[in-house]
């Protein structure tokens, strides 16, 4: 037996030593990064060696300059964006990802990694309440996930007119009209940009006072133009506050259209996974594909993200590549038949080893326990003097305002009070949050999806604004 070269494993040594010391630090150390752009470059920002310098001393070297550059978002007090942890067996299956250094585009490059892509699949489904029927894919995150099932899309709504995109191209095609609420996501509109379809057949709806797209605007755009191949985006958990598309309502308007309807569901889909939270997803297994993140509720190492599909030959049929030199299964998945990736990380371990460790009741707690603490941390903010609730989280997204106190004040003042006390949050370095402009007026965003928040963790930050506001 070949004895492993002994540097390999002094570095890797050092790799773990300065990551559990990582994490094991994560409550003392600030949750905002310390150091200044100026700071990094100057530790980093090395002369290029000529020699080879030894790999233990550039990974030690490396972790100390990052110091202080670092955002404590694998820790239980970041609420910034829609980013959630690590979980332990996530962590250690990424880390023997890399080790084992598997190509998960075929069968052939890797049985283990398709194998267990396609049990993950399967399991993915299950929890979130989606056709098993559906074909799926596990791409880099929700970005990527909305290209697949868009080019899916493509494939079906143009077809259906006669026209293979894949062989043409777009240049001559019919337009695809795209419908959505005005609270859709900047990631769709990337993903009709990479494909072509063009932002200017974006047609943006009202919604209600829930931030759910009514459903009489959306007859009556359906009803004009019914000729033109038409693909519906809905919402499931916008990223200001929540909110969900009435699905029940909505999926049979669009299919009585010929519309093809396209859920973003990046955390909120796993609200399916909740016998709490199920209700705002009712309805939704009669799409026709849905994208969502594992890099968020899940809590699985960055670069995952899973797409469905109903109509699994029209996702194949934009997806699917040939070479000569390939080795095709005949009885198992071929993964880079369902995905935009050529060569690609095996992300598929990392999913399977935090659902496994979770199961189906540890992942419910962890959408339940989620939504429990930022409904905490937005009403007990809220109940400062100072602040106010501008969203009560129905999940896990909430929204809070702080009011400029000086006599006269106006709204300016008061976004200028939010964006201040928020600032001045992250410089107490106990709490990361977010801020956002929602129907005009500016908040600070509460976002909760990490395993490691706890009852603790909550009383802490509501604690650092209470001190930063009075």
């Amino acid at each position: 037996m070949e004895k492993l070269d002994p540097a390999f494993r002094k570095t890797l040594d050092v790799a773990i030593s300065h990551a559990v010391s990582y994490l094991e630090g994560l409550d003392q150390q600030s949750v905002a990064s310390t150091s200044d752009v100026e700071t990094l470059r100057a530790r980093l920002a090395k002369n290029l060696n000529d020699e080879g310098i030894s790999p233990a001393n550039v990974i030690d070297e490396l972790a100390q300059d990052v110091s202080g550059g670092l955002l404590g978002s694998a820790g239980g007090r970041f609420f910034g964006w829609v980013i959630g942890g690590v979980l332990p067996s996530a962590l250690a299956a990424d880390w023997l990802t890399s080790a084992w250094q598997q190509n998960a585009a075929l069968y052939a490059t890797s049985p283990a990694a398709a194998v267990v892509e396609e049990i993950v699949g399967d399991w993915l489904k299950d929890l979130l309440r989606l056709p098993k029927t559906a074909s799926f894919a596990l791409v880099t995150g929700c970005q990527m996930a909305h290209v697949t099932c868009l080019a899916a899309a493509r494939h079906g709504l143009l077809g259906k007119l006669g026209w293979d995109t894949e062989a043409k191209g777009l240049f001559g095609a019919p337009p695809i009209r795209i419908l959505t609420s005005s609270e859709r996501h900047g990631s769709f509109e990337r993903a009709v940009r990479l494909l072509g379809l063009g932002t200017d057949q974006i047609q943006v709806l009202p919604v209600d006072a829930d931030g759910r797209l009514v459903a009489e605007a959306l007859q009556a755009k359906l009803e004009k133009g019914t000729d033109a191949p038409t693909l519906v985006l809905l919402q499931a958990g916008d990223v200001n506050i929540g909110a969900y598309d009435n699905f029940v309502e909505l999926i049979p308007i669009a299919k009585r259209y010929g519309a093809w309807v396209h859920v973003d569901g990046a955390f909120g889909l796993w609200a399916g996974a909740s016998d709490r939270f199920r209700h705002f997803v009712d309805g939704i297994e009669v799409a026709d594909s849905w994208a969502t993140d594992g890099h968020k509720w899940l809590n699985v190492p960055f670069d995952c993200g899973f797409a469905f599909v109903s109509d699994s030959e029209s996702h194949r049929a934009s997806m699917a590549s040939k070479a000569p030199y390939f080795t095709l299964a005949a009885d198992a998945r071929d993964q880079m038949d369902w995905n935009p990736e050529w060569s690609r990380r095996s992300r598929c371990f990392a999913a399977y080893a935090a659902i496994r460790q979770l199961g189906r009741q540890g992942i419910a707690q962890l959408v339940d326990r989620c939504c429990h603490h930022a409904h905490s941390i937005v009403t007990r903010i809220g109940k400062l003097d100072g602040a106010e609730v501008v969203w009560e989280p129905t999940i896990n997204q909430g929204l809070v305002r702080f009011r400029d106190r000086s006599p006269g004040a106006t709204e300016k003042d008061h976004d200028r009070r939010t964006d201040e006390v928020i600032a001045q949050t992250l410089a107490t370095g106990e709490a990361f949050f977010g801020g956002t402009t929602w129907r005009g007026q500016r908040a600070m965003r509460v976002s909760v999806c990490n395993w490691r928040t706890s009852d603790e963790d909550v009383d802490r930050v509501v604690k650092a604004v209470e001190k930063v506001i009075s």
